[in-house]
């Protein structure tokens, strides 16, 4: 009878054990890979969302698609089979598209207010995939149905929406080169302000660059896009083998977004707090999202009952159970751009496994707006510190932008 408890025993002693010792850093060839899978899968589905942004298109149908394209793809890699330990994976950070003026974190419920694409409008798609916990985020900028000229071709993109545009780009490129082994958060920031002043706009205020670790989308190290009194964070050297999210906003307005009257969609669970909750539908919504969304952000789109989840989500975020992600405006007719794309810290420099670049003559800036020669300098760089040749020649996207080769390749 002590037999069967004993070998339970030993086993549960076994899996605790290879638990402690899993190694979930780059240095692991099995997180890597998830890694790029996960990226993979993230500008796959940014793609998609891209051709089905068309006029007359409904916003929260393009979020949902996206949404279910993630979970599809993911669906089919890391099955379950006998003898290996099953593989989370899933949305690491739902779609969003936000237009014009709206910043960032608009991902409409089907039964709000109907909103339609329309030629012209500027629409930034931010999403994130995780494989076992691994997270890959992205996010683009682009403008629905572009105008074509005479001969049938795409007429070029001038004035303040092409200098928004470039100056979000340039920025993201000079922080995906100096976030390096050795380097401070500091540095980044002082590095991405000239991006901003060459091309006459602004960083939007409160945009947070973040290190991410495994089921950790805003891990501790922090850098900070635009210095401001009232957003400050803590010091820090990056190191090799460390994962980050290259994230960058840029307006022609001030800078300073504020909230609408828009309805907030996407939350976070707080971990470390806890609440006796008064509601019924509070508390089946939280029981919920601690089975489901334990920690990485979710859509009230994905809830299984959501009248019952708009009726108890005050409750969690009143007791801060949740981080909300309201979404967020600049002043109207201001453009913003938004890009953001995944870096690994590798040894022989950083891979970006996620984003996607623009096709040349898309946005063009004035000639008088140039960056500074150490800048453009640092731009002519590789982020990799051995130069190899791509394996993959880059995918074309819906809207004429191209695919950022990815693993093995060459960052320009």
């Amino acid at each position: 009878q002590l037999l069967p408890l004993i070998k339970e025993k030993m086993s549960e002693f076994e899996e605790n054990t290879e638990a402690k010792e899993e190694d979930t850093s780059l240095a692991n060839n099995e997180v890597l890979v998830k890694y790029t899978e996960a990226g993979k899968i993230a500008n796959s589905t940014l793609t998609e969302i891209i051709s089905l942004s068309i006029p007359g298109a409904n916003i929260a149908d393009i979020c949902r698609a996206g949404d279910l394209s993630i979970l599809t793809k993911v669906d089919n890699i890391y099955k379950p089979k006998k003898g290996r330990k099953q593989v989370e994976k899933g949305i690491a950070f739902p779609v969003c598209l936000s237009v014009n003026d709206c910043v960032c974190h608009h991902s409409p419920l089907a039964s709000d207010p109907v909103t339609l694409l329309a030629a012209g409008d500027v629409v930034k798609v931010d999403l994130g995939v995780h494989i076992d916990g691994y997270i890959a985020v992205v996010a683009h900028t682009f403008v629905v149905s572009g105008v074509p000229s005479e001969n049938g071709e795409v007429q070029p993109i001038t004035g303040p929406l092409a200098d928004v545009v470039n100056a979000a780009y340039a920025a993201a490129q000079i922080a995906a080169r100096t976030i390096r082994p050795g380097n401070t958060n500091a540095q980044v920031t002082e590095a991405v302000k000239c991006a901003a002043e060459t091309y006459g706009v602004n960083a939007v205020a409160g945009t947070l660059m973040h290190q991410m670790k495994r089921y950790v989308i805003d891990a501790s190290k922090v850098i900070l896009l635009r210095e401001e009194p009232e957003h400050r964070v803590e010091n820090c050297t990056f190191e090799v083998n460390e994962v980050y999210s290259v994230d960058v906003a840029m307006t022609t307005g001030d800078g300073r977004p504020r909230e609408q009257d828009i309805r907030t969609t996407i939350f976070k669970r707080n971990v470390d707090r806890n609440y006796n909750l008064k509601l019924k539908a509070s508390r089946a919504l939280f029981s919920e999202i601690n089975k489901k969304y334990p920690t990485l952000p979710f859509t009230l789109r994905a809830v299984e009952d959501e009248r019952q989840a708009k009726l108890g989500i005050k409750e969690l975020v009143q007791h801060e159970l949740l981080t909300p992600y309201p979404v967020l405006f600049e002043r109207q007719g201001a453009f913003v751009a938004h890009i953001k794309f995944t870096i690994l810290i590798l040894p022989n420099g950083n891979t970006q496994i996620t984003g996607l670049n623009f096709a040349p003559g898309t946005f063009v800036s004035s000639e008088d707006k140039v960056l500074p020669e150490a800048t453009r300098q640092l731009l002519a760089s590789s982020t990799s510190s051995k130069k190899k040749k791509s394996k993959k020649k880059a995918t074309t996207a819906a809207d004429g932008t191209t695919e950022t080769p990815q693993e093995g390749t060459e960052e320009s």
